[in-house]
């Protein structure tokens, strides 16, 4: 069932049944882009929709820009959100608001293919597990945002939906885009991680960080004939931690 917990849907859209509809006239979907919410804890996944009701039905407007940080607001415990594990230095902490960056990231990865300008966009420090390399974008309010700009003569509106494991968000105006653009990905470098052991080996092992590898990356849009570099991030190793009890 498609849902957005809360009800936390902005003037524009209807909610019925728990279901969150557009209101723009002679609507189409311009882009869309999923990420899986498997594996995610309750709080996580209740952060990710709450932040995405607070995105379903805005406008943007012809030249306007668009802030996450502006729209959602505060990540806190009276805006109804949880503590939730958050990546810190490579560890996971209990935060408010912990989940909030997967729907910020999946904003991101729509508004590229939606051919939005990104103004600012920042990537976490390791990468996260929901997206591939140089598609993340970390929001924390409210000195880290994600915010990007509608280059069109027309309005764009954001939609979105969680289904099970799937939380898709689209953008959706009443004019078609000319040409769609892809995303491409170009792996620069790659770096494997380290093994750190803690404890006797007699004792049993626990696995409590299972490590990354680290990875430098452009990521190109295309449209047309025309190609745009977006970003390039260098994500460093993450050392696999094994605990000996």
């Amino acid at each position: 069932m498609k849902a957005v917990i809360g009800g936390l849907v902005s003037i524009g859209a209807i909610l019925v049944g728990g279901l969150a509809f557009s209101t723009l006239p002679r609507d189409r979907t311009i882009a869309s882009f999923c990420t899986s919410l498997s594996g995610r804890s309750h709080s996580q996944r209740h952060n990710s929709l709450l932040a995405l009701g607070r995105l379903v039905s805005v406008t943007i407007k012809p030249g306007a820009t668009f802030s996450f940080n502006k729209v959602v607001g505060t990540f806190s415990q009276d805006q109804g959100y949880r503590k939730a594990p958050v990546s810190y230095n490579g560890q996971l902490i209990s935060d408010w608001g912990g989940g909030v960056c997967q729907t910020s990231t999946t904003l991101y990865n729509a508004a590229l293919l939606a051919g939005m300008q990104i103004v600012e966009r920042h990537r976490h420090r390791f990468l996260p597990s929901y997206i591939l390399p140089g598609r993340d974008a970390a929001v924390a309010y409210s000195n880290i945002d994600l915010s990007f700009k509608n280059p069109y003569p027309f309005p764009v509106q954001i939609s979105g939906y969680a289904d099970g494991n799937n939380l898709l968000i689209s953008f959706i105006a009443s004019n078609d885009l000319a040409k769609r653009p892809q995303i491409i990905s170009e792996v620069r470098k790659q770096s494997g991680y380290q093994t750190i052991e803690i404890g006797s080996e007699s004792g049993h092992a626990h696995v409590s960080n299972s490590g990354k590898e680290g990875i430098e990356v452009a990521i190109y849009r295309v449209t047309g004939d025309e190609k745009e570099l977006i970003s390039m991030d260098s994500y460093p190793a993450m050392s696999r931690v094994v605990q000996f009890h």
